[in-house]
């Protein structure tokens, strides 16, 4: 078994890094500091060609797999820009799968070009307030209408709503009670995000705050019938072909930006002087870093088995749940100790581990929680019986 990358997935890395390193800390602390979305970064990806690497060719996209936007997205977050980087970009990569594999040709011309040029962006508007892990519980509701539906209900943590002028919808359009599964009878839509009749709330958090996080109200939206992905009543079915590789994604993007935390961490080490010797010459200083990197490189390689295995078309759950898990867990280990590393100096915004220390928690938890995690392996590869 070939355990490397090959040339093609070296000058993947070596492209997206000439474009990340032109981003350094002073762009993304302003980014940070100000709330503003990375405007410049996005735009650059995109003229570099990198947002549509899933996409079909036709439309502009590279057609590559799960495993080339896995090392991509690596990249990014192996940069200065942390999570924030990462949420710039990642939509792109998982969230348009269903119009790739369910859109009709009118809708992938339409839809999926403008964002692989960079000029449309989108949120994702599946989790809502009362529902939260359990999206076949989620209220929003499209009712059929001449030409079209309309839509009433609510979603939260609606990522970069601010920016976006496009969303792809989750919604309800037949109860869940008068369903024979509770996975039917959902439908999704990608749509205009038209602010002028939609209320999108920024939501003040910790961390990443370059990408916004809102709470979305709708209220009798309209919403065109051909903006319809598929079928009616089958639309969790179709957001299920992007749940794996955004696990995979993400866990690898936790990865990059905990390998640089663990970067700032070592080289400060190096140069901190104390008791007349450089503090990395302290075991006590070594082994948690050495530690670090030992499980930021066994999730990386977990990442890529899992990408190497989607792409295969071949059952990857498992490996995809395994990989954001370790590496989601790994980047906030490495990131709280690139803070301790650096002593009372890492609580300062000077050195940067501070930022990426707030953000290290967030992988922790989206798009799905640990536990949740653990409860399907548990079920799945264990054979226990199921818990909740």
């Amino acid at each position: 078994m070939e355990m490397d990358l090959s040339p093609e997935h070296l000058a993947i890395r070596e492209g997206v890094k000439k474009i990340v390193d032109r981003f350094d800390d002073e762009y993304w602390s302003a980014c940070e500091e100000e709330k503003k979305f990375p405007f410049e970064f996005h735009k650059a990806m995109a003229d570099g060609g990198w947002l549509g690497i899933t996409m079909p060719e036709e439309l502009g996209g590279a057609n590559l797999g799960v495993t080339e936007a896995a090392i991509m997205m690596h990249t990014v977050t192996s940069g200065c820009g942390g999570y924030n980087s990462a949420s710039t970009l990642h939509l792109n990569i998982f969230g348009p799968h269903a119009v790739v594999v369910h859109g009709t040709p009118e809708q992938k011309e339409r839809m999926l070009k403008p964002l692989i040029a960079g000029t449309d962006r989108a949120c994702f508007g599946v989790t809502e307030p009362d529902a939260g892990l359990d999206t076949t519980s989620i209220k929003t509701f499209a009712t059929k209408v001449d030409g079209g539906y309309r839509v009433t209900g609510r979603k939260i943590w609606t990522s970069s709503g601010q920016v976006a002028n496009k969303i792809l919808l989750l919604t309800r359009t037949t109860p869940k009670d008068q369903c024979k599964k509770p996975t039917d009878g959902m439908t999704l839509f990608y749509t205009d995000l038209d602010k002028s009749q939609i209320e999108v709330r920024r939501i003040p958090k910790m961390g990443r705050n370059a990408v916004d996080s809102n709470a979305t109200f709708i209220d009798d939206y309209f919403v065109p019938e051909e903006d319809r992905i598929g079928e009616e009543g089958k639309g969790f079915h179709y957001i299920l072909h992007s749940l794996n590789p955004e696990r995979i994604l993400v866990g690898m993007e936790a990865v990059g930006f905990g390998q640089n935390a663990l970067s700032r961490a070592a080289q400060y080490a190096r140069e901190r002087q104390v008791f007349g010797r450089p503090i990395g010459q302290n075991q006590g200083i070594q082994h948690p870093l050495a530690k670090n990197w030992i499980e930021l490189e066994s999730a990386f390689w977990m990442g890529m088995r899992a990408a190497h295995l989607y792409d295969a078309g071949k059952p990857c759950g498992a490996e995809a749940n395994a990989a954001k898990y370790l590496g989601a867990k790994a980047c906030f280990d490495a990131c709280t100790q690139a803070v301790m590393t650096h002593g009372g100096m890492g609580y300062a915004k000077e050195y940067q581990v501070e930022r990426l220390f707030r953000e290290s928690i967030l992988p922790r938890f989206t798009p799905i929680t640990e536990q949740m995690i653990l409860n399907f392996i548990a079920e799945k590869v264990l054979d226990l019986p199921k818990s909740y």
